[in-house]
């Protein structure tokens, strides 16, 4: 409950304004492409206001900002459905993609250089498996012609 509350401070006035009829998308409304483009940047600016309180050196740092984060994709949820339209829609996905871009376009995935290892444990690794394989088909082998020890 503490949880919920701290979460719900972070979360804008404009953020609630249609959450009191229920927040829900009600049956044969129809979706209100502008209303929706009229609230969405407000999500944005919130998440900006947000992200100042988070050095930008750690804006790659997802546990850095994850609550704000979770703040604006719940926001950006609720305008759309407020709106009368499904979540997530184009426009929403291309308002979340601009974010992405302004806040998150340095933080690159490093690409992870694989190597072999050297040749003492590549030849163990190697050497390991091929033993136990022809020890076991000897064993079968052997077994089979001895059927008399198996009865």
């Amino acid at each position: 409950e503490h949880r919920e509350r701290q979460k719900d401070t972070h979360i804008p006035i404009y953020y609630r304004w249609g959450t009191e009829a229920g927040g829900v998308r009600q049956q044969g409304m129809v979706c209100s492409e502008p209303l929706m483009l009229e609230k969405l940047p407000l999500c944005g600016k919130s998440f900006e206001e947000m992200m100042k309180k988070v050095d930008s050196k750690k804006w790659c740092n997802l546990t850095e900002f994850i609550i704000y984060y979770e703040n604006f994709t719940s926001c950006t949820e609720h305008v759309a459905i407020n709106a009368g339209c499904f979540w997530p829609n184009p426009l929403v996905e291309g308002f979340i993609t601009a974010i992405h871009r302004r806040f998150f376009s340095n933080c690159t995935s490093e690409k992870i250089h694989w190597e072999d290892p050297p040749d003492e444990i590549l030849t163990t690794l190697i050497f390991i498996p091929v033993s136990l394989t022809a020890g076991m088909i000897s064993l079968v082998v052997w077994c089979s012609k001895r059927s008399d020890i198996l009865v």
